[in-house]
Parts: C-alpha cells; sequence; structure tokens
C-alpha cells in the first residue's frame, strides 16, 4: 500500500535540498532561481523502525524490510499560482496526487539565496500558498458544479459539494468527519484543503535545536498545527557521512535524531497509519495499513489472494514476540491469538495468516 508526502513551498526555501536529503540523493536540482524544478521528483524512503530489525534478529530473518513511504518534490508554488502564475496550474495537479502535504518555509536568514518576496515573512508565506490552494479548490467545485456536471450527480452530492463550496468560500476548516460516501467523493475532486499536512520550518544551523524568531511566530499563529524544525543544509550533510561519523557529528551539534527521522515519523502518524509485521526464517517485514482495518484487509496488503482466501490470523504482539522469542515460544506461554477476518489489526501485531489453498 503506498502513500505520497508532497513537499511544497514558495521557490527557494530548500525544498530539493530537503528532498535530496529525505531520499538520500541527488536527484532534485537545487538552485538559487526560481522553478528549478518543473516536473516532481519522486522518492521512497524506509519508515524507521527498530521493531522489524529486532524482529529479523530474533527470526533470523535472510531479509529485513521496512514500511516505506513516498516523497513528491513539488515545484515552488507563486502568488497567482490559481490562474497559472509560475506553471502554477501544472504544479497544484502534482499535489492534488499526494496523500498528505509537508509546507516547507523558510525560516532563515541569508544574502546569498534570494527569495521570491525579497522580505522573510514565513507567515505571510505560508498564507500565499494556502490562499492560491484555497482558490484552486474553489474554481475545482465551481467546474464540478456547473449545470452539465450536476446532472451526472445524485441530491447528496450536490449538497455535500455546495456546502463544502460554502466552507472554502468562507474559509472555514474542512477537518470534520464525513461518512466513507463523501470523502470518496472528496477524493475524486481532488480538493488539496482536505489534505492532512505538517508546517516544516527549515532553519539555518545555529536555531535547529531551539528555534529563532521565525519559528516562534509561526507556531504562535498556528498553534493547532503540527510542526517539525530542521535545517536541510544540516539534513544533506548528514547523509554524505558514514554512520559512525554520523552519529558523531549529530553528537557535536547536539542532535538526537535527524530531523528527517522525525518527518518520516510524522508523515506516518499524519497519514493515520499502522505497522504489522510478518517475520520468518526468509524475512521480517513491515506492512503499512491505515488504522482500525480489517485483518481480512491487512492480509490483502499482502497479496489479493490472501484476502479472497483469509481463514484466519494468528496474532503476536511485538512486545511478546520479542519478550518470549518467536512464534512458539509465544504460543507455549499462551500469548498466540487466533484471530477472524473482522479483527483491528492493532499496531505491533506479528501476524500469520492462515488461507485456503
Amino acid at each position: 500500500m503506498g502513500f505520497k508526502c508532497g513537499i511544497v513551498g514558495l521557490p527557494n526555501v530548500g525544498k530539493s535540498t530537503l528532498f535530496n536529503a529525505l531520499t538520500s540523493s541527488k536527484n532534485a536540482q537545487a538552485a538559487n532561481f526560481p522553478f528549478c524544478t518543473i516536473d516532481p521528483n519522486i522518492g521512497i524512503v524506509d519508515v524507521p523502525d527498530e521493531r522489524v530489525v529486532k524482529l529479523s534478529t530474533i527470526s533470523k530473518s535472510k531479509k529485513t524490510i521496512n514500511a516505506n513511504i513516498t516523497f513528491v518534490d513539488i515545484a515552488g508554488l507563486v502568488k497567482g499560482a490559481s490562474k497559472g502564475e509560475g506553471l502554477g496550474n501544472k504544479f497544484l495537479s502534482h499535489i492534488r496526487e499526494v496523500d498528505a502535504v509537508i509546507h516547507l518555509v523558510r525560516c532563515f536568514d541569508s544574502e546569498n539565496i534570494q527569495h521570491v518576496n525579497k522580505n522573510i515573512d514565513p507567515i505571510n508565506d505560508l498564507e500565499i500558498i494556502k490562499t492560491e490552494i484555497l482558490l484552486s479548490d474553489i474554481n475545482q467545485l465551481e467546474k464540478k458544479l456547473q449545470k452539465n456536471s450536476k446532472k451526472k450527480m445524485s441530491d447528496k452530492q450536490i449538497e455535500l459539494l455546495e456546502n463544502v463550496l460554502n466552507k472554502l468560500n468562507k474559509n472555514e476548516s474542512l477537518m470534520e468527519n464525513y461518512d466513507i460516501e463523501s470523502k470518496k467523493l472528496l477524493k475524486e475532486t481532488g480538493l488539496i484543503s482536505t489534505k492532512p499536512y505538517i508546517i516544516v520550518c527549515n532553519v539555518d544551523e545555529n536555531s535547529v535545536k531551539s528555534g529563532n524568531k521565525y519559528t516562534q511566530l509561526l507556531k504562535k499563529e498556528y498553534s493547532n498545527k503540527k510542526f517539525i524544525t530542521i535545517c536541510a543544509d544540516i539534513e544533506s550533510q548528514i547523509i554524505d557521512l558514514k554512520p559512525d561519523e554520523r552519529e558523531n557529528y549529530m553528537k557535536n551539534i547536539g542532535l538526537e535524531k535527524t530531523g528527517l527521522d522525525k518527518l518520516i515519523t510524522t508523515g506516518y502518524d499524519l497519514l493515520n497509519l499502522n505497522t504489522f509485521f510478518t517475520s520468518g526464517p526468509e524475512e521480517s517485514r513491515a506492512w503499512t495499513i491505515r488504522k482500525n482495518t480489517e485483518a481480512q484487509k491487512a492480509a490483502g496488503v499482502i497479496h489479493s489472494d490472501f484476502e479472497k482466501n483469509f481463514i484466519r490470523a494468528e496474532a503476536v504482539s511485538y512486545e511478546d514476540f520479542k519478550k518470549y522469542g518467536g512464534f512458539e515460544k509465544a504460543k507455549e506461554n499462551g500469548k498466540l491469538r487466533l484471530e477472524g477476518k473482522n479483527y483491528l489489526v492493532k499496531d505491533g501485531d506479528v501476524l500469520f495468516f492462515r488461507v485456503n489453498p
């Protein structure tokens, strides 16, 4: 099951530098002029999880496979993007395809790196992007509600889209619990405003531990949002170091955890995801599912035949698997559970699926 996080922001805020560090690559061109990224760069990143490494050790697995998230480096948006400024329509279409948005904001001063608006004002920068996304969504809904399109929709669907359009025009939040049918329609409409997002403050090296005046302003203004503070330049340096050198470098600058690790795990959490595991001699593997996924659906993540021919799931919690040293020992100690198709898989479950041949 693949999940995508899109990195957005104004030009020259460090998106491509961050992407390169995230993916341990040099795929995205990083340059000191607007629109150096036009087509999106895409990279698949492992989700750090010590549990799958431990399971692999216990099971003496030949392979260890982490869960992953796809990151998309989307070109810089500018004021007027919703009307096509700066290739805006193309860039906005790329954002519609992701599951969550990472909004990178410049929170550092530099005479060497241009800023599209000359002055460093992270709140204004954030509002420019939010406004362009809002205007784009309003335009998208208005098209959907045109006379010809309305004929293809039920009264309930029309009422939903008109309600959402009214909220967008008033700049009201869309973060409410819609039913499954409504969520499906909104997803098909491609609204960006319904996507969860993280504000990521890109700071200078001296501000990475405690932040600065810019990060303080943002946190005060958007206190109800998820925040991460990183220094994209530091992160890009860290990826070029050997593991032992990386550890020493982080210790010297006072970093316990890389900003990238925080970003990956926060993105995983933001998308409301859980991890279950399979573990044996051949491989130990982490699998990604939505929270509250039923066992039969979880089996389908491994293979569609597993879902179709599901009999039951044999489940051991990660903690019990680790404590007793594997499936068999956990079973001997009464810690193995037999679960049916409607069982809601918990984060950290180690599962073995029984299926009809």
